[in-house]
């Protein structure tokens, strides 16, 4: 099973962007991502934005991560 992850761009350069994970950083490609801004949330798999979410989406997505892990 495949599972991407909500991240909100913080950096753009080139195709490259950082995102953060709720308070880690990462670097990751923009390579299959058209028309991503600074501030967009992303979803990342395999260090790749492979989507775009409004930031509705991303926190209800986080928060049932959340719940996930806190029921393991």
């Amino acid at each position: 099973m495949c599972l991407a992850q909500p991240a909100k761009v913080k950096k753009i350069k080139g195709n490259k962007a950082i995102v953060d994970f709720g308070g880690v950083s990462r670097d990751i490609s923009l390579g299959i991502l058209s028309n991503v801004g600074v501030g967009d949330y992303v979803l990342i798999h395999a260090g790749f934005a492979i989507g775009r979410l409004s930031k509705k989406e991303a926190k209800d997505t986080l928060g049932a991560l959340k719940e996930l892990k806190d029921a393991l």
